[in-house]
């Protein structure tokens, strides 16, 4: 049995959970979301105990590699129209950095032009200018991994200086230089 795929989901006061067969809709306060699950995987809600049980109908590889898969995808489903999530990136560099215009994240990053991206439904922005910080928040967990990737993709950092755009708490493996001149140089 699957260690993360046999716990129940707690589902808190403010969620509203539908399950239709293998079909299961979340509303909370932050949003709503729908997924369809595979037909192996069995989910039940128990509206008393305000809990989602996910079970499986046997032992085959893939039913099993789909067990915890399932619960991990309802767990976030609930937390996200719950509470919501938080990517948050960082800029390094001279002279890049992150501004708010209007709903649009606006990021100068040293190309010859500024660049704009839209949130998405659901996806919001905040900047700091003080820490130069990106925060992406939103329900829907994939969808937030998905446009914080997107936005470190546009300059990711570098490995002999460290400047570009990285995750908050990223550790960035670093090169040395050339030895030139200095120390390291042979006569």
């Amino acid at each position: 049995m699957s260690r993360i795929g046999r716990l129940p989901v707690v589902v808190p006061e403010t969620v509203q959970v539908t399950v239709l067969g293998s079909d299961v809709t979340i509303k909370g306060p932050k949003g709503e979301m729908h997924r369809a699950f595979s037909p192996r995987i069995h989910v039940a809600h128990d509206k008393d105990a305000r809990q989602i049980i996910v079970t499986r109908e046997n032992d085959e590889p893939t039913a099993r590699a789909l067990h915890g898969t399932t619960r991990a995808l309802i767990q976030n489903m609930v937390t996200g129209v719950s509470t919501g999530f938080t990517i948050t990136l960082e800029i390094d560099g001279v002279g890049y950095r992150a501004e708010m215009d209007g709903e649009t994240l606006v990021l100068n990053l040293g190309f010859s032009h500024p660049v704009r991206i839209e949130p998405a439904a659901g996806v919001s922005f905040e900047t700091d200018t003080k820490t130069r910080q990106i925060r992406v928040m939103g329900y829907d967990r994939e969808v937030l991994g998905q446009i914080a990737a997107d936005i470190r993709k546009l300059r990711p950092p570098e490995p002999y200086l460290g400047k570009g755009i990285h995750y908050l708490g990223e550790r960035i493996r670093r090169k040395a230089g050339k030895a030139g001149k200095g120390k390291g140089a042979k006569k």
